[in-house]
């Protein structure tokens, strides 16, 4: 059954909280999901979610603090100890998360933390994984895996697996390395379990050699997510330039990498240049949201420009302001639309290189249907209820010809912010529809200046 957070919960933890009722908080959090008790943290206060914390058991807690929300992460985190960290988060939570955490830490308590560790091995492992940027296959992949050599038994194997697994929480496949340690293949279980009536088998026999989909460390994110969607993956290995096995990436991270790539692409698309939350601080949102605003800005200027440069005409006649809203509004929503398409499959790889031209040419008879469609209805609109033949031929053409111009617009400015590798979800944003006003404003006075004679 999924838990739902309600006000009720929220009034009577606190009311535990401040009377000091652990039994009854211990009691109220029984049984939750970490991802649960995440959510109630979320909506508690600091002092409130680190009373809850301490609470709870180690690993439990642990596995509370890697689904926190970064912000309160961070803020959970000051106020433990390095040696609490050390000793009851980091011990308790997999390679990958810990080198997370460990990450947000402020330089100095990330080495304590780190000089804390007792365990060499998971150290080690610990620090590799720091190397690797956040964005990458290698910061987001975990060293905990299974895996076996082709040249051993399957009586062999399965004494390694089962002191591999012990650390493991959920063992998606089971990597098949030669006896450098370059991945080779895979094995199945069932293909183990039905073949383990002769130990003495060699793991080369039934070992699956077809090629397997891999990365490399530096290889980013969210490409790894887009491998790992095409081709319906749970698991992918990390393999070196020499293609020995590094670490896997599960499922669980590259739904993190989906939703934090899809968070940031709104927010740029929204105009918010950098990735905040609604608690955020008001200077860090002011930042986030102050340079669109300035760009925007910016672009209203050269719009008013655009209409003094006609000033002598609107003066003569002045019916043309009616629909200038009409058209700079019509400008921005198709180029929006357009872009929208285009940066949707640049996201998911189905925008290839060779289809750039055939795209070109489809935005094209999509903005020629719906120019037409659209050119014609205020047209015939502006007949019937305007006075001005040449006002409506001056509106009907002038919407026909924006239409197209946006949409080729939309489509070619995201291919080419992709192409210099600026993120192309900038073009669905305050930046295209701008742009659009400009040109719509600017197609619409000079069908005026030649329709009116002026």
């Amino acid at each position: 059954m999924q838990f739902e957070l309600t006000k009720e919960f929220l009034d009577q933890l606190r009311k535990n909280i401040s009377s000091g009722k652990d039994h009854e908080l211990e009691e109220s959090l029984k049984g939750l999901h970490p991802a649960d008790i995440a959510e109630i943290f979320d909506e508690v206060k600091a002092a409130e979610a680190n009373y809850i914390y301490r609470l709870l058991e180690e690993e439990r807690a642990a596995d509370v603090l890697v689904e926190l929300d970064e912000d309160d992460r961070e803020k959970l985190l000051a106020t433990l100890t390095s040696k609490e960290i050390a000793e009851q988060v980091i011990d308790n939570i997999d390679s990958d998360d810990a080198a997370d955490v460990l990450g947000e830490l402020p330089e100095e308590k990330k080495d304590e933390v780190i000089s804390l560790i007792t365990d060499e091995e998971q150290k080690k492992v610990i620090n590799a994984l720091l190397q690797y940027d956040e964005d990458t296959a290698g910061g987001i992949m975990g060293k905990e895996l299974v895996k076996v050599r082709r040249s051993w038994s399957i009586a062999r194997g399965i004494r390694e697996m089962r002191k591999q697994a012990e650390n493991i929480d959920q063992v998606y496949t089971i990597y098949v390395t030669d006896d450098n340690d370059r991945l080779v293949g895979s094995l199945s279980l069932k293909r183990l379990l039905f073949s383990s009536s002769s130990i003495k088998t060699l793991i080369s026999d039934i070992y699956n050699q077809e090629s397997m989909r891999y990365v490399t460390p530096d290889e980013t994110a969210e490409n790894c997510a887009n491998i790992m969607e095409k081709y319906d993956l749970i698991a992918l290995p990390v393999v070196d330039e020499n293609e020995k096995l590094l670490g896997r990436i599960t499922i669980d991270d590259v739904v993190d990498v989906i939703k934090e790539e899809a968070e940031r692409d709104y927010q740029l698309a929204s105009g918010i240049s950098e990735s905040v939350e609604s608690d955020d601080t008001i200077w860090l949102l002011t930042r986030a949201r102050l340079p669109w605003l300035l760009i925007g800005l910016m672009g209203g200027v050269l719009v008013a420009q655009v209409i003094g440069i006609f000033e002598e005409q609107l003066a003569q006649v002045a019916t043309l302001m009616v629909f200038v809203p009409l058209i700079a509004a019509m400008a921005g929503n198709v180029g929006v639309q357009s872009s929208a398409i285009v940066v949707q499959g640049l996201a998911n790889n189905s925008l290839s290189t060779k289809a750039i031209f055939p795209k070109l040419v489809k935005e094209l008879a999509v903005a020629l249907v719906n120019g037409s469609i659209c050119g014609a209805a205020i047209l015939v609109y502006s007949i019937l209820f305007m006075d001005s033949l040449a006002l409506s031929y001056t509106v009907g053409i002038s919407l026909f010809t924006v239409i197209i111009i946006a949409a080729l617009f939309g489509t070619i400015v995201p291919l080419m912010l992709d192409r210099v590798k600026i993120d192309p979800a900038l073009a669905t944003g305050p930046f295209i529809t701008t742009m659009n006003d400009i040109i719509g404003l600017s197609v619409y006075f000079i069908y005026a200046k030649y329709f009116f004679g002026i």
